[in-house]
């Protein structure tokens, strides 16, 4: 493998020194480009775009072809495990994922079984290795894969839901298939990521994107000792180098000590608390990644930078800071601003890092 060029992202990942805060956005592969949106078109379909190595390579690039960008991220879904358990994922335009076989008994939980990673998951494997080979060490890879908590509720609601009534449901009342259903997700996304590793992620994120939905006491019970499991799982030295992992729970700001304590070395924060006090409270256990709404993207460029400016002020002096939005960017966003807003990180950043 190349040597890396840049290796800004993973030394803040770690709180090592860097010359300025790196910067990279969730979703930065998607429908807000005009060249994603061709390239979607000449897949056929989300998933055949996915299980195309070249395609979703390409995609995963287009970014950083536009952008300063510190990190790609493998362009992928996170309901890759789900559809590897044959549980008949499609996607419906205007509906998003559909479960065609939903989990709703203990019967249904115990059918479920970790998938073979070469062949049920391979597809994803070969983009990875394809991703990193054509990157030719100018930023590092990032892998990741959503949380069990987030993969049960489309598992057991058999797609989105505004209320997650079924999967409370099950919690509530069927505790032991919900466990059955997340240990099996939970040693699934172990061999996922540690397969991701191996085909050349140099960094990985566990997405919890629901897990902000739950009670404190459930959010331990039913997402983060998951969470847990996995961290404690993962391949953490890897072709000479650490393998920083990242816990990104969405609405996750009050749990932040007890995310730490799974030993990850970096979480992510959505907008709904100020990096400062993220800071204050984690101080250097780990680094945090975030944390603007992805919405002021909407604004001009001016009040994108005057963000940016608030955001760096409040981290304040040193390491372990990752510049992200606090959710993936949003498909309406004119990619000017996407520039705008990287560009800002890029230019007013490295005061701090003096």
């Amino acid at each position: 493998m190349a040597e890396l060029q840049n290796d800004r992202f993973l030394r803040a990942l770690l709180r090592q020194e860097v010359d300025r805060t790196p910067v990279w956005m969730m979703r930065q592969a998607g429908r807000y480009l005009p060249e994603y949106r061709a390239t979607r078109q000449v897949a056929g379909s989300f998933m055949d775009l996915c299980r195309n190595k070249e395609l979703a390579c390409e995609v995963t690039l287009q970014p950083l072809e536009r952008f300063p960008l510190d990190a790609a991220i493998l362009f992928s879904d996170i309901l890759t495990i789900p559809d590897a358990m044959g549980l008949n994922l499609r996607f419906e335009t205007g509906e998003g994922p559909i479960i065609g076989k939903p989990v709703r008994t203990m019967a249904d939980a115990k059918k479920l079984f970790v998938p073979d990673m070469a062949s049920d998951l391979g597809y994803v494997m070969d983009a990875v290795s394809t991703i990193r080979k054509e990157l030719n060490g100018s930023v590092p890879l990032i892998g990741f894969s959503g949380s069990p908590w987030t993969l049960a509720t489309y598992m057991v609601e058999g797609g989105s839901s505004k209320t997650y009534a079924k999967i409370k449901a099950m919690m509530f009342d069927q505790p032991a298939t919900l466990h059955h259903i997340l240990d099996v997700l939970a040693d699934s996304v172990i061999a996922y990521l540690n397969a991701q590793i191996q085909s050349g992620a140099q960094a990985v994120q566990i997405f919890d994107t629901w897990g902000g939905v739950l009670t404190p006491r459930d959010y331990n019970e039913f997402s983060l000792r998951y969470m847990h499991k996995i961290v404690d799982g993962l391949i953490r030295d890897y072709d000479g180098r650490k393998v920083p992992v990242i816990l990104f729970t969405k609405g996750g700001g009050q749990w932040l000590e007890a995310m730490a304590d799974t030993g990850a070395d970096a979480l992510g924060l959505d907008w709904t608390i100020n990096i400062d006090e993220a800071r204050a409270r984690v101080g250097d256990r780990v680094a945090l990644q975030g944390n603007m709404d992805p919405c002021i993207l909407y604004a001009s460029p001016e009040r994108i930078r005057q963000e940016v400016a608030t955001i760096l002020e409040q981290y304040g002096h040193g390491t372990g800071h990752i510049f992200n939005l606090g959710h993936g960017i949003h498909p309406e966003i004119n990619p000017e601003h996407a520039g705008a807003f990287i560009t800002a990180v890029t230019e007013l950043s490295g005061q701090y890092h003096k």
